[in-house]
């Protein structure tokens, strides 16, 4: 089986593509199962950002993989095969790799170094773990992933090339200010409970805002977010005598008139619809006496792209951040990162092929005990007054040498298979030993059994 990935991104398809093949949760999971119910991918994980829609799957063939993924997430997304195939990039085997590490790390993202992605690509873990459609491949491939973009930070200066897409965003608002001159005292309305909207609410509290409404269809989760940010930042309104921000939550029907008070609004929902039209923004602009800055980080968007034209507003959304962003420079350490990418990768590799040989290695050791528990007791047969401190060492000194002589034989094959082209090492293992397939075959399912824990133990690990 081999690694493929299918995707598009903000590198390969403009926003109005990415916006409309946007895949909501649900759709996520349906996509996931439909790939594992069609042949040829026995793995299956999706990575959904909103500058990004990949699959990834252990394919058994190239060709019939990448036709059937482009396929499915034509179905997926409801963007015709003939429209989004432009726009597809595909990777195989080590480049796949190469990839989805690049992309940990932070090099692929619009704003170079962004740490957003580890915790969207620990989502798409999750995800997979949850509905069991990660196998040893995939599990293994995004959490090598998750830590091989947390070395990337802790190693190096990436963090320096490029901020959250949050806080680059809010820079192209701030138009050359210091973000926390520009926004000390505003208030400011964010729509949207989620990883997102949540780090943009920390933002802008940290930078000094007056107030922060917190919007969300699912209230709770509003009123949490809203708590978090009393007691981290501030204090709830209505307080006496608080310091810091306020911060409150409103339902989403509160949002127009909320929207007439604010004077920052951050939206990142996973709306399939616009959150605010042209006609609320129209209004809320009515008798202002001070400008409205609107930052839309969704994917598909949820704020109107009419806003552009609306006096007295400045609308910054994912299409205008990647065009800010290509003029961003890079900063050297970005080199010392694609080292790190290039040895993780050749390591990952390595360590996928030696994997391979371990069945076969352990279906040959439990042979080799098998047999030696026979002519011990064939022994016992034979000689029947041995007593048991005699038939112990005859028994151990037996088991001692098939050690030995299998000791050398094993642990030089793991390293030859390591090696590239070092595939071929089980099969002519398998052949000189006379192994039988379904012993191999029930060692590697035993393997993929520890995987199909309870999803709270496997969220757990994926950090």
């Amino acid at each position: 089986m081999s690694l493929l990935v299918v995707g598009l991104s903000h590198r390969s398809a403009p926003v109005s593509v990415l916006e409309r093949a946007a895949l909501s949760t649900d759709a996520q999971a349906k996509l996931l199962q439909d790939t594992l119910a069609a042949e040829p991918a026995v793995e299956a994980s999706v990575l959904s950002t909103c500058n990004r829609i990949e699959l990834y799957a252990d394919v058994d063939k190239f060709h019939a993989g990448v036709a059937e993924l482009s396929t499915l997430l034509a179905q997926h997304s409801g963007v015709g095969l003939e429209e989004l195939t432009p726009y597809l990039y595909v990777h195989y085997e080590d480049r796949a790799v190469h990839h989805l590490f690049s992309v940990a790390c932070g090099l692929d993202s619009m704003v170079v170094g962004e740490g957003q992605i580890l915790g969207q690509i620990k989502d798409g873990l999750a995800r997979s773990q949850e509905l069991h459609t990660a196998g040893r491949l995939l599990n293994d491939l995004f959490q090598q992933a998750l830590r091989v973009g947390k070395r990337a930070h802790s190693e190096t200066g990436i963090d320096r090339a490029g901020q959250s897409l949050v806080t680059f965003g809010l820079e192209q608002l701030a138009a050359g200010r210091p973000v926390d001159v520009w926004a000390k005292d505003k208030r400011a309305l964010v729509i949207g409970a989620g990883s997102m909207s949540s780090l943009a609410a920390a933002t802008l509290a940290r930078a000094g805002v007056a107030e922060v409404v917190v919007a969300n269809r699912t209230l709770e989760r509003a009123e949490r977010l809203a708590h978090l940010l009393a007691e981290q930042h501030g204090h709830s309104l209505g307080e006496p005598g608080g310091t810091g921000v306020a911060a409150r939550a409103v339902p989403m029907d509160a949002v127009g008139a909320e929207l007439t008070r604010a004077d920052v609004v951050v939206s990142c929902t996973g709306a399939t619809g616009l959150v605010l039209t042209e006609a609320q923004i129209l209004r809320a602009t009515q008798g202002r006496t001070g400008g409205l800055s609107l930052l839309d980080l969704a994917m598909p968007r949820d704020i109107d792209g009419a806003a552009h034209r609306i006096d007295g507003v400045r609308f910054v959304d994912i299409e205008s951040l990647a065009e800010a962003s290509a003029d961003a420079p890079m900063a050297t350490d970005v080199d010392q990162v694609r080292g790190i990418v290039s040895d993780e990768v050749a390591a990952f590799g390595a360590a996928q092929r030696a994997a391979t040989i371990t069945p076969t290695v352990v279906a040959l050791r439990t042979m080799a005990a098998d047999v030696v528990t026979g002519e011990i007791a064939r022994l016992d047969g034979r000689l029947p007054e041995l007593d048991e401190k005699q038939r112990a060492e005859i028994t151990q000194t037996v088991r001692r040498v098939v050690d030995k002589l299998l000791h050398a034989p094993t642990v030089r094959v793991k390293q030859l298979a390591a090696e590239p082209g070092g595939a071929g090492y089980a099969d002519a293992l398998r052949t000189l030993f006379d192994l039988d397939p379904e012993a191999v075959a029930a060692v590697s399912r035993a393997d993929l059994n520890e995987l199909n824990e309870p999803v709270a133990k496997n969220r757990g690990r994926a950090s």
